[in-house]
């Protein structure tokens, strides 16, 4: 298997982009023929083009950043720690402003905000620790390695600043409960701010801010929310809009918002002025539940009391629309743009293409691209994949798809491995297994390095292809990276072809690299083995998977083929089995056994005191 090739050549002002890093990004307009390489060209040579790029760029970034602070002056501890009390961000986590002291960690959390969303870096690749042993300085770098995602890595530097000299403040305790809220260890975020009220730190509104994001976002407990903005009042702190709007959001990601209406009330009696962002979840709300007008008169609303929809919130009612189908009133909220104060973004114009390739409109959708590069925006990461997915949904333009993600490099065009697994995917589905091949050989060439699902979709196109003996020997070479969506695949075709003994060695193989049969498996196992005739085995087989799960569907087509031919002894033996585990039956396992025993024709013959004697032994254990 191929590696990537650690090629790295990254300013923070200009960024050469490498495939092998990310998926990183163009896009290309492929309408059909002519327009195609019009549109091409026009991206080709018409202006910048956005990169989204991995760890090891943010790592170099970081590397570059840290050195240059280094050297830099810094303001006092007091002084940073004064400016971060007063500054913080819709999230609940401060956003401290820029200043030559810190000049390294803004530019870095920056770097990390635009190029990291689709990689991961680790603070040990880069072997941090801040210049400085001061608060501020930990607390900045917690914050920039949270931004990448890594919850570890902040618990590891908050447990060095805990060992030093250097003691943890609010900032930092909050900087760390907000790292483990995000990351989904709800209960050590909840232990941390324990632990920052029993060590004397007196929690700010921050602090709160981000238990309010906890219960009312992550856990939907909002209870606890109320309580936490309660202890808060007590505490002498007055909650701000940031408070508010985050249980507004909760509430409303919960189907709440009759509730969340109740708390915009509730702001303004407690004179707290709610905001766009107070607005906006409620609009999200309506539009998720398909309610576009309720959503409208909201926007018009909030634009009367002063607080007019954003792009984001645009983006919401633009995406409900075209989920609705109504594109042409799309097309009238982008032509209004300009008279609403607002500005399309390229979420917005993702958004509609995505829409409008769902609904079977590929030409217009690839028109947007050009209306995107004429109000100066360029294609995305996301573009792409919607484009490409556009066309692989297309049998009849998915080779085209193929001939320019081959042409990636020529074009200057970086595509990612997901956008060669959409290709290849569009491949495999059309049944083109020889181009599954070539484009996979190209993203080798290309230091791209195959993903679990790129494995998948190969093996699957080999044996569609009627190429089974290679796809074993992949599998076999040890240099496939598989999961149970492999192993499922093979046994498919395998007990299609007949091939036991491969399959056997194959359970054998999925054994010793620790992969557990799922639900898939054994009804591919269990209907293949029925299929040819091995009643006994696939019994057998249903028992063992008893051991994982219980699935009353593929019992019930067991039962169906056992009775269908007359097989008592193997349906004896897996009522025994079911026995053995404990197991309770609903009632659509009785009803389906006596229905294939009378339409048999058991009724009148000896094979029915065996039905009713499995009859019995079941119902008296329920």
């Amino acid at each position: 298997m191929c590696k990537k090739k650690s090629r790295s050549c990254t300013k923070l002002g200009s960024i050469e982009r490498r495939p092998q890093w990310a998926a990183a990004t163009i896009a290309a307009a492929i309408g059909r023929a002519n327009a195609a390489l019009r549109t091409l060209a026009l991206f080709m040579h018409g202006g910048p083009i956005k990169a989204v790029s991995g760890s090891r760029l943010v790592s170099a970034v970081a590397c570059e950043a840290f050195d240059l602070a280094r050297s830099s002056p810094s303001r006092t501890g007091d002084e940073k720690e004064e400016t971060e009390e007063v500054s913080s961000s819709r999230d609940g986590v401060s956003q401290d402003p820029s200043t030559p002291g810190e000049e390294l960690h803004v530019r870095f959390s920056k770097a990390v905000l635009r190029f990291s969303r689709s990689g991961r870096a680790s603070v040990r690749e880069v072997g941090w620790r801040p210049a400085r042993f001061r608060a501020a300085s930990y607390n900045k770098l917690m914050k920039a390695v949270a931004e990448v995602g890594s919850a570890d890595d902040v618990l590891r530097l908050f447990g060095e600043m805990k060992r030093s000299e250097c003691k943890p403040n609010v900032l930092c305790y909050s900087t760390v409960i907000n790292a483990l809220s995000t990351a989904g260890r709800h209960e050590e975020a909840e232990a941390m701010f324990e632990e920052m009220v029993s060590s004397g730190i007196k929690p700010n509104l921050v602090s709160y801010n981000i238990l309010v994001k906890l219960h009312a976002c992550c856990t939907k407990k909002f209870d606890l929310a109320y309580e936490v903005i309660a202890m808060a009042k007590k505490r002498g702190l007055r909650p701000d809009s940031t408070t508010y709007s985050t249980l507004i959001a909760g509430l409303c990601s919960a189907g709440r918002i009759e509730e969340a209406w109740g708390v915009l009330d509730w702001m303004l009696e407690e004179n707290c002025p709610p905001t766009t962002h107070s607005y906006t979840p409620i609009v999200q709300g309506y539009c998720f539940e398909g309610k576009i007008e309720p959503a409208r008169s909201l926007m018009a609303t909030m634009a009367d009391v002063g607080c007019p929809p954003t792009t984001a919130t645009y983006n919401i009612l633009i995406g409900a629309l075209c989920r609705a189908g109504g594109f042409e009133e799309v097309e009238k909220i982008l032509t209004e743009s300009v008279h609403k104060g607002w500005k399309p973004n390229e979420t917005t114009y993702n958004t509609y293409m995505d829409g409008l390739c769902k609904s079977g409109r590929a030409k217009e959708a690839f028109d947007q691209l050009e209306v995107m590069s004429g109000v100066g925006l360029s294609p995305t990461a996301f573009t792409l994949n919607i484009l490409l997915n556009c066309l692989c949904c297309d049998p009849e333009e998915v080779l085209v798809a193929k001939s320019l993600t081959e042409r990636s490099s020529e074009l200057h065009w970086y595509v990612g491995v997901v956008d060669y697994n959409v290709v290849m995917g569009g491949l495999c589905k059309a049944g083109h297994w020889v181009g599954v091949i070539k484009l996979f050989t190209d993203m080798i060439k290309k230091g791209i390095a195959p993903s679990i699902r790129t494995f998948n979709i190969l093996i699957h196109s080999l044996c569609r292809g009627g190429k089974l003996r290679i796809a074993v020997c992949m599998m076999n070479s040890g240099e496939i990276i598989a999961n149970v969506v492999t192993y499922n695949t093979l046994l498919h075709w395998l007990y299609l072809d007949g091939r036991i003994n491969e399959v056997r060695h194959l359970l054998s193989l999925m054994s010793a690299s620790d992969i557990s049969p799922d639900g898939i498996t054994y009804n591919t196992m269990i209907d293949s083995l029925c299929r040819a005739g091995k009643f006994l085995e696939a019994t057998d087989c249903f028992i063992r998977s008893l051991e994982c799960r219980f699935s009353t569907d593929l019992l019930l087509r067991l039962i169906c083929r056992l009775v269908r031919n007359t097989r008592l002894k193997e349906l004896l033996r897996l009522f025994r089995g079911i026995e053995k585990q404990s197991l309770s039956l609903d009632v659509r396992v009785f009803d389906s056994l006596i229905k294939a025993a009378c339409k048999e024709g058991f009724c009148g013959s000896a094979e029915i005191f065996v039905v009713c004697l499995i009859l019995d032994k079941m119902l008296a254990r329920r």
